[in-house]
């Protein structure tokens, strides 16, 4: 490809340089009277013309060659890059293929039917600790009943020691209490016994 190119440069500038010599003809024969002397130079023009047809008939051919050729070498290089993905493509199965060799689908559900049993079992180890020790509830029509029973037992009962028990209790003090004392004198004395200083 790259020596096609060079040569569609080359070609370009020969083509170039005829264009140059046509354009000095051409101004030649604008300037010219018809006669020999023009026909001459006419021809000459002719042949240039002739030269730069035949150059642009390569330029053509050259294009198209480097065209098909660039067209080749992506079709060869989209094969190469198709068959290095489908090796990698057959190391990929094949790898799968070993790799589910050491799986088998009974030990899988075995295995899943022991968890399954084992998250059961945890299950039922915490609803167990999870049990409730606390007292039954209890109905509040039995509860009025069995008070009003034991007020007629203690109406029943004829030991009344525990009333004298009762009586026997010290009294209740009365009043308020205060922080003044008077000693044996009748004086006036604080918590610590000694006298207190009357109020101005």
């Amino acid at each position: 490809i790259s020596k096609s190119k060079q040569k569609s440069e080359s070609i370009e500038k020969k083509i170039g340089r005829l264009d140059a010599e046509l354009l000095k003809y051409k101004d030649q024969l604008k300037k010219m009277r018809d006669g020999p002397s023009k026909n001459t130079v006419k021809q000459k023009a002719m042949r240039v013309l002739k030269q730069k047809r035949m150059y642009e008939g390569q330029r053509e051919q050259l294009a198209q060659q480097s065209f098909n050729m660039e067209q080749a070498n992506y079709t060869i290089q989209t094969l190469k890059d198709t068959k290095t993905t489908v090796e990698a493509m057959k190391i990929g199965a094949k790898e799968m293929k070993k790799a589910y060799k050491d799986v088998k689908l009974d030990q899988i559900d075995d295995l899943q039917d022991q968890l399954e049993d084992m998250m059961e079992e945890a299950g039922e180890v915490q609803e167990s600790l999870s049990r409730s020790y606390g007292t039954p509830d209890i109905d509040e029509e039995d509860l009025e009943a069995e008070l009003d029973a034991l007020g007629d037992e203690l109406l029943l009962d004829d030991d009344s020691s525990y009333l004298d028990e009762a009586s026997a209790a010290p009294s209740i003090p009365e009043g308020i209490p205060s922080d003044s004392k008077t000693n044996k004198d009748g004086v006036l004395v604080d918590e610590f016994g000694l006298p207190q200083i009357p109020a101005t």
